[in-house]
């Protein structure tokens, strides 16, 4: 997350005085850590940017109630956040059954978790299917954590926020923040504890 707070304040003003092209300034310096954070708590490329839309579309309908002060960053993640809970919750009740081997890529382009062969440049075989199930189980371990830990855990670990800022985010003490850090992790190594003791060494 940026540290510059008085550029967004600067932007915030500009765009409650009617300057809309403040807007696209805003757009332009926030839309791919939230997208980032978006693809990584609904899992859809399509579905997390539909999310970042409505997330700055929210912020220009509510322009006039905010604060001169308002912390940008932690309202934007704050409604995006509260948007992709409603959204996960929506499609669980409205399950879909897709077709084809899945095709969707990360819109933030992290490359970050890719596991190479050292000697060829590319993913062998057997590290390629090895790090790919391992990453599924990763994914569906974080995806099954209550809201308020799947949060924390993708805002503190992907995102690199400090527990100062998730706290602004998720409006808990930084003591809750690293509270609901510790029952995530416990909860993340029960449920990956079988996947690991029956993944071949």
């Amino acid at each position: 997350m940026s540290n510059d707070p008085a550029t967004d304040r600067a932007n915030l003003q500009e765009l409650q005085r009617g300057d809309t092209s403040a807007l696209n300034r805003m757009i332009a310096r926030w839309q791919r850590p939230l997208l980032a954070f978006a693809y990584r708590y609904v899992q859809n490329s399509s579905d997390s940017q539909d999310l970042v839309a409505e997330a700055f579309v929210r912020l220009y309908q509510r322009r006039a109630q905010l604060r001169a002060d308002t912390n940008l960053s932690a309202w934007l993640f704050t409604t995006l956040t509260n948007l992709c809970h409603n959204h996960h919750r929506w499609k669980r009740r409205h399950p879909t059954v897709a077709f084809g081997p899945g095709t969707d890529a990360d819109p933030a382009g992290d490359q970050a978790l890719s596991a190479m062969d050292p000697a060829s440049g590319d993913a062998t075989p057997d590290v390629a299917l090895a790090r790919d199930e391992s990453l599924d189980a990763l994914r569906n371990a974080v995806d099954a954590l209550p809201h308020d830990l799947k949060v924390t855990v993708l805002l503190h670990h992907y995102e690199r926020l400090s527990y100062k800022e998730i706290a602004l985010i998720t409006h808990c003490s930084e003591r809750g923040v690293e509270t609901r850090l510790y029952r995530a992790r416990l909860q993340l190594k029960e449920e990956l504890a079988g996947f690991f003791q029956e993944a071949p060494l």
